[in-house]
Parts: C-alpha cells; structure tokens; sequence
C-alpha cells in the first residue's frame, strides 16, 4: 500500500510539474522570436509566415502525434516530458533510454523502468548542456587549434562516428545480421556514388531486407525448435 502511494503521488507530481514546464517552454519558443523582433523592429510578415507553416506544419504536425504515441510508452511521464522538451529524440534520448533499461534490466511499462527512464535523459540532458557551455567558452581560446589542417578530417566524420557509435548497440545483438546489410549497402554506394546523397532513402529497401531476413531466421529458429 505504501509503494502504491508513493507511486501515484510521484505520477500526480510528475504530470504536474511537466505540463507547467512545457507550457513555460512552449511560450518562450513562441514568444521569444516576436519579443526580439518587436524590440528590434524586425517584425515578420505574419500572413507570409502563416503560410509558410502551413506548407510543413501538416508534416510535422502528424509527425509529433506519431513520435508521441510511439515514444511515451517507452520512456513514461516523467521521460517522456523531458525528451520533449530538450529534443534530439532518435540521436539522444531514446539510445540512452533505451541502453539504460537494458542495464538495469527493468520492463517497458512499470514505475522501475520509467524511473530508469527519467534518470537517463536527465543525465543526457545535463550532460549535453554542459558540453554546449565548455564549447562556447573554449570555442575562442581552442579557435587556432580547430581549425588546424590535421583536425579537419575529423571534423568531417564527426556525424559517421556518432551514427556508427549508436548504432553498435543494435548491431551487437545480433552481427550477423547486420554485417549483411551493411555490406550490401557498402557494395551498393560503392557501385553506385550516385545513391551516395539518398542516404535517407536508402533506409527503406535496407530496412525491408533487413526485416525480410530476420523474419526468415525467425521462421528457420522456429521450424529447428
């Protein structure tokens, strides 16, 4: 009884605070562009930008409704709250929610896991702003040293390195796995530079073999058993 309590006192508390801190943080996104265009005089064309919202507000609009049903049950209230409101979802939030239920071993859908959940984006959340704090205060006293010839090649893979970083998480349960779709689309991009700037698109038929071969070694699994 008493963990019952203490748990509906948390949800009640957790739903409080994060609906007043995402409408605080609603208003400052909103409010903050007319403010300073208003102090400076710089005042947008609002029919103009009306219309230019409406031509990708449709998109985004479905696209946070889907992220929101999909992503919730992951992460819980108190997660979910604060994913939404530092952002970065897929390349942050959710790989290190994600990792840190796996090492603490706990369910999607119980108080434990959204605990868990909370605690990691939290963490993420502060570690990326203190992060973004030592860059700006070091970006002029490190200035010679970034834009050094020797560095350059680093910061032009920064992105591979921390797509390939997360993604070993998922590729580790099973290898071999992705090692076939990795090099069927190695061969592909080698073949073919063209597909190089369609990355994005190439998701789609390297997912679906990717599926369509994990569903087949599900059913070889099945039929062995």
């Amino acid at each position: 009884m008493d963990r019952k309590n203490y748990l509906e006192k948390y949800d009640r508390t957790t739903h409080l605070i994060g609906r007043a801190a995402s409408a605080i943080t609603l208003f400052l996104l909103i409010g903050a562009p007319f403010l300073i265009g208003f102090l400076l005089g710089a005042l947008p064309d609002l029919s103009a930008a009306a219309k230019g919202f409406l031509s990708v507000g449709i998109i985004w609009t479905v696209s946070s409704v889907v992220e929101f049903l999909v992503y919730t049950p992951m992460l819980g209230a108190g997660g979910g709250y604060l994913a939404f409101i530092t952002g970065n979802l897929i390349n942050m939030k959710i790989p290190c929610a994600m990792n840190a239920r796996e090492i603490a071993g706990t369910q999607a859908g119980t108080p434990e896991n959204e605990i868990i959940s909370t605690l990691s984006i939290a963490a993420s959340s502060l570690t990326t702003i203190v992060v973004l704090a030592l860059g700006v205060l070091l970006m002029a006293p490190l200035q010679p040293l970034l834009q050094s010839e020797a560095l350059q090649p680093a910061f032009a893979n920064v992105v591979p390195a921390l797509f390939g970083a997360m993604a070993y998480q998922y590729f580790r349960r099973n290898l071999k796995l992705a090692c076939v779709s990795l090099v069927m689309m190695t061969l592909l991009f080698i073949f073919v530079p063209s597909l190089i700037s369609q990355t994005s698109m190439m998701i789609l038929p390297s997912g679906a073999v990717t599926i369509g071969l994990a569903y087949l070694a599900w059913r070889r699994k099945g039929k062995q058993a």
